[in-house]
């Protein structure tokens, strides 16, 4: 830390850190009258500066740009700094489907002049120059007093980034998976407990009026029992690669893109517009796949509606692959004890557009939703039963969850010292990503593991524990 009153603030909880700037703010407060304007004293909607969540951006690609730009937007927020590995560039994606998947330009700048041009909307001047930019996380750590960091860089640097900002006591909102491997999740959420402060994983499906109503459903006895759940997820939305194995190609690093710095803890390789900057999910040694990306958002709900804890154990199959790409689909199951009042589950995810077979009460022509709970007196997909006469007759559930304010400001108003966010590393993205990981680990192993959850062991194949985590490159750790 920068000074000690910043630090004893944050071993203490979640509350608002005291930094630098609001220590000197005092400071001339107390030795001074000064008239200001109402937008530094609050009011009228306004939070006065010194009283601000102070924000850095760290990737800030296409996810990572839409996030800066949706948390930039709330007034206890200042966005002060940004970083990237990549200046500025082109061919990333567009959330904009009418430009075309990967039309989005973004990077280091882009996400800085975004942040200015916002803020410079604010002022009566119409200017605003006080973001500053970083290609270097570390250096962006050292120099920059945030309060909180925002992490969407590819997966394999995810668990490095946030360690490092845990370790200084910083709150982390990460993008899913929260990890690249199950023993990073396992250590990110020591971390993040030891640390006491504010996390949220970018799953933000978990925050729905949706994801309550299956719950609800489910623990109001709607259709009993539930001992089998069936996710799936289309084909991946990513391009796929039109050939197999690495490229043979060794192009030119673009200007402006720190390759080395890209790779991170990665093992070492020559650049390829293959990789970056969008199409690297499709990559074992960077992405974990349609398991690790979309799984943290499809599985969240199952996790709360069902109280899931550690599986006993995993396996998985796959289409063919060669080792170095993620497969076209994926097939994975883990079976899972009794919870509580709650009997032994098995769970199945689907992938690539692999489905599950088509509920028996399910109506001729309606589409099947994309998880299924199978209950001994029912079935509920999605958030409704079905069929949709049993819906109508049932109605609503009770409502025994409270509402989310929203994924983004859970974990904000975490930030300045309310209730743990609903996707928060210690009670539920480091668990949730731990379980996705560990169906890539079953699938790189070829066989069916007997997981020790607890003491994160695989009891029935001693050399799978070594997929558990992976060497870091030279000069990198956790």
């Amino acid at each position: 830390m920068k000074n000690g009153v910043r630090s004893e603030a944050k071993a203490s909880g979640r509350g608002k850190s005291v930094s630098r700037r609001r220590f000197l703010g005092g400071v001339a407060a107390a030795t001074a009258f000064t008239i200001v304007p109402r937008s530094v004293l609050g009011g009228d909607g306004n939070v006065p500066p010194s009283e601000k969540t102070t924000l850095a951006g760290i990737g800030t690609g296409g996810q990572g740009l839409q996030n800066m730009i949706r948390l930039q937007r709330f007034p206890e927020v200042q966005v002060v700094a940004v970083c990237d590995v990549n200046r500025e560039s082109g061919g990333y994606i567009s959330w904009n489907w009418t430009q075309g998947k990967e039309q989005r330009v973004a990077g280091a700048e882009p996400a800085r002049r975004a942040m200015d041009e916002s803020y410079a909307e604010q002022k009566a001047s119409g200017k605003y120059q006080g973001c500053k930019t970083y290609s270097d996380y570390r250096e962006l750590l050292a120099k920059e007093d945030v309060d909180a960091v925002m992490i969407a860089t590819p997966d394999h640097s995810h668990a490095v980034i946030t360690m490092a900002a845990l370790k200084l006591g910083k709150h982390v909102y990460c993008e899913k998976p929260l990890t690249y491997s199950v023993h990073e999740a396992r250590k990110v959420a020591e971390a993040a407990k030891e640390a006491k402060v504010a996390t949220q994983l970018g799953n933000q499906g978990q925050a729905s009026e949706e994801a309550r109503l299956a719950a609800e459903f489910i623990w109001d006895g709607a259709i009993g029992p539930v001992y089998e759940v069936q996710v799936w997820s289309p084909a991946r939305f990513w391009a796929w690669p039109t050939w197999e194995g690495r490229p043979k190609e060794t192009p030119p690093v673009p200007a402006g893109l720190d390759w080395d710095l890209w790779l991170g803890p990665a093992p070492e390789r020559p650049y390829h517009p293959a990789y970056c900057p969008w199409t690297w999910r499709n990559w074992w040694d960077f992405g974990t796949g349609l398991l690790g990306d979309l799984g943290c958002h499809k599985l969240s709900s199952v996790f709360k509606a069902l109280k899931l804890g550690h599986p006993t154990s995993v396996e998985a199959s796959s289409t063919r692959t060669d080792g170095e790409i993620y497969p076209l689909g994926v097939i994975a199951r883990f079976e899972f004890p009794a919870r509580e009042d709650m009997p032994p589950l098995t769970l199945t995810w689907y992938d690539g557009g692999l489905q599950p077979p088509r509920p028996a009460d399910l109506e001729e022509g309606r589409r099947i939703s994309d998880v299924i709970y199978i209950g001994e007196k029912g079935t509920l997909m999605g958030h409704r039963l079905i069929p949709e006469s049993k819906m109508q007759t049932y109605g609503g559930p009770p409502k025994l969850l409270p509402r989310s304010v929203g994924h983004d400001k859970e974990w904000i108003d975490a930030c300045r010292g309310g209730p743990a966010a609903g996707a928060d590393f210690v009670n539920h993205a480091g668990l949730l990503t731990e379980v996705c990981m560990l169906g890539n680990v079953a699938l790189h192993a070829g066989k069916k593991l007997a997981w020790d959850g607890p003491n994160l062991k695989i009891t029935n194949d001693e050399a799978a524990n070594k997929l558990l985590h992976r060497e870091y490159r030279e000069g990198w750790t956790l």
